[in-house]
């Protein structure tokens, strides 16, 4: 009976994507801004784990949806919106970053990155009554030893850690082996936990927030080049 409910889900949560790409096709206004808050995050810390520039990043989620909506009879369901979606914005970063780094390859990494040693980071004290403070600088300690990973390491990360995408999801968007996605996931683990993920895991889900007023200006900001509403 499970596997029979599961199925039926999956079925609606197709029935309803396939509903709202065919709306959005239309430049529905409703239909866009539903995609767009439904992935600005995902988009966001995706080519944030590429590029680690915030504006960049942002650049790169605007440029991405303007490049999906004008073709989305390109879209065949092959995948699901969120990964076509996740794949151009990769992409776009990808670009970006070879223009500053022309030798950068996701699909591959140095020695002397497998060799990179742990970086010790400092963690807010005990006890310190400014709770949210301190938890806001915890997730600047995060953020910055998110950054220092090598380029391979980091954008596993953020897609398997802080995205939740799992081992099949992330190898397709990535391109590689599901074996690759285990073993630099390990890795960036093993530089992350000693001085970070043991003392705040829980704060780690928070880093790099994308929603409130920042997403809805994307929104606001794509809806304006595609010359949609008011």
């Amino acid at each position: 009976m499970q596997g029979t409910a599961a199925g039926a889900r999956a079925s609606e949560i197709r029935s309803s994507e396939a509903e709202l790409i065919d709306r959005a096709r239309g430049h529905d206004e409703a239909a866009l801004r539903g995609i767009m808050q439904a992935n600005n995050r995902r988009l966001y810390r995706l080519a944030r784990a590429i590029l680690r520039s915030d504006s960049e990043a942002e650049d790169v989620v605007q440029d991405t949806y303007v490049r999906a909506f004008t073709h989305l009879d390109g879209f065949r369901g092959e995948s699901s919106l969120s990964t076509w979606l996740s794949r151009i914005a990769i992409n776009e970063a990808l670009g970006r970053a070879r223009s500053a780094r022309p030798h950068l390859e996701l699909g591959s990494v140095s020695e002397a990155a497998l060799e990179v040693q742990i970086i010790k980071f400092p963690v807010s004290p005990p006890g310190d009554p400014e709770r949210t403070m301190a938890q806001r600088e915890i997730q600047r300690v995060v953020e910055r030893a998110i950054d220092r990973l090598p380029d391979v390491f980091r954008t596993v990360f953020v897609a398997r850690v802080m995205e939740g995408m799992n081992i099949e999801e992330t190898a397709d968007l990535l391109g590689v082996k599901p074996e690759t996605v285990k073993t630099r996931l390990h890795r960036a683990r093993t530089m992350l936990r000693e001085n970070v993920e043991k003392e705040i895991g829980p704060v780690m889900m928070d880093a790099f927030p994308f929603a409130g007023w920042r997403c809805e200006r994307l929104t606001e900001a794509v809806l304006k080049r595609l010359g949609v509403g008011g």
